[in-house]
């Protein structure tokens, strides 16, 4: 029986923990080939909100939902399998497919009526604008 090599360097083992995702996990269906579809997402803060960006390759507009409820934005979905012919066998098949749901708590200081998404070439861009009160201002000193 071979043991797990079990890294002795730190940033090694930050690394491979900070890297492990449960979402990625094989998902048993018809031939062994689907496998849990989760897009990768970037989260980014600027001046004036934040900006959630999804690679979505191949996922139809209208098979994304994206909505907002009690401070948390939600984006789920779907990325279909093409249909096999009977004239055709699968040498490699790598690609992902299947239902996600992702959810992501809002701060506080987000605006949540103005929040924009967008579908374009296979990235789903979600803008959550910060509220004009919440935005970091100057405070002008009166002269005596």
């Amino acid at each position: 029986m071979a043991l797990a090599r079990i890294p002795t360097d730190p940033f090694t083992m930050a690394q491979e923990l900070l890297s492990w995702d449960p979402l990625r996990r094989a998902q048993l269906s018809r031939n062994n080939r689907e496998m849990v579809f989760a897009p990768q997402v970037d989260v980014r803060e600027t001046p004036d909100g934040y900006v959630i960006t999804a690679d979505m390759p191949g996922v139809k507009e209208d098979d994304i939902d994206v909505h907002v409820e009690e401070g948390r934005l939600t984006i789920s979905g779907a990325r279909h399998e093409t249909k096999e012919r009977d004239d055709e066998t699968f040498h490699i098949a790598e690609r992902h497919f299947g239902t996600f749901t992702r959810t992501f708590v809002l701060p506080r200081e987000a605006d949540l009526d103005k929040i924009e998404a967008k579908l374009e070439r296979g990235v789903l861009t979600v803008t959550v604008p910060k509220r004009a009160d919440a935005k970091p201002r100057k405070i002008e000193i009166k002269a005596g």
